[in-house]
């Protein structure tokens, strides 16, 4: 069993569901490709352990194809993409107290 994130056409996750391990093929295609022709959208694996791609994708997630990241979105405008953690950095004071509270 594996996870897959459907992606539309600005690579934003609108989907995240399970399917086949990813080792198998599908009618000889490797799955994420069966799941591309099959749906009709961009399909991509995605770790519920962060083993690949960063994080787990979510809906509203973007998928960075050039890094072969999902990110979520990002918290504010002045957050910095940290490829090293698949995270934003962010120094924005009224950020860091909204995240103690929730």
């Amino acid at each position: 069993m594996a996870h897959y994130a459907w992606l539309d056409e600005n690579n934003i996750v609108v989907n995240v569901t399970v399917g086949v391990d990813e080792t198998q093929l599908i009618n000889g295609l490797d799955t994420e490709t069966f799941y591309s022709q099959a749906t009709g959208h961009n399909i991509k694996r995605t770790s519920y352990n962060s083993k690949i791609r960063g994080n787990y994708a979510g809906k509203g997630f973007s998928y960075l194809e050039d890094l072969d990241l999902f990110m979520p979105p990002k918290c504010h405008d002045e957050a910095v993409l940290n490829i090293e953690t698949a995270k934003w950095d962010c120094e924005n004071e009224e950020h860091k107290i909204e995240a103690l509270v929730k």
